[in-house]
């Protein structure tokens, strides 16, 4: 592995994986690796999401050190040569940010209609009311259907008290 390849290719994108990798596989361990009403706990699932992106950040690796080329493909409709939309990117940074803020304080409904909102705003849509109705109400199901299971999602609206 010549090292000129790597100072040639975005090789911070393999190590990024790699630390996301490890970030992930650590948290694993401070949760169970089993459930008592499964024999695959939530500890389980996450180590098995680090060490695959452990793995893909090698594989990655490799292909940056053979000299693979990365440019977008006819099909993703990208343009060659242009710029990061970084308004959108940091938009829906911003929605993945958020509910890790808001969620205890607003609840699951509003938090995830924002976050809703936030990323069809990236993703170019201009109707904020219709996207904050979709948000709040995809968000309500999914809040309803996890306590129909019995799993606790938080309060439904803690600053209304419900």
């Amino acid at each position: 592995m010549s090292m000129s390849l790597l100072r040639k290719g975005p090789w911070w994108l393999g190590l990024a994986v790699m630390f996301m990798g490890a970030v992930c596989f650590y948290a694993s361990t401070e949760l169970a690796a089993t459930a008592q009403y499964a024999a695959i706990g939530p500890g389980m699932f996450v180590a098995g999401v680090g060490i695959g992106l452990i793995g893909l950040g090698i594989l990655l690796l490799i292909q940056i050190a053979r000299g693979e080329v990365f440019e977008p493909e006819e099909a993703e409709n990208a343009v060659p040569g242009q710029a990061m939309d970084k308004r959108a990117f940091f938009t829906a940074l911003l929605a993945a940010i958020l509910p890790a803020l808001t969620i205890e304080v607003l609840g699951l409904p509003i938090t995830a209609m924002l976050s809703f909102m936030l990323v069809a705003h990236a993703f170019g849509s201009k109707r904020i009311v219709s996207d904050l109705v979709v948000g709040f109400v995809l968000a309500s199901l999914c809040w309803f259907m996890f306590g129909w299971l019995g799993l606790q999602l938080g309060g439904f609206l803690p600053l209304a008290g419900f």
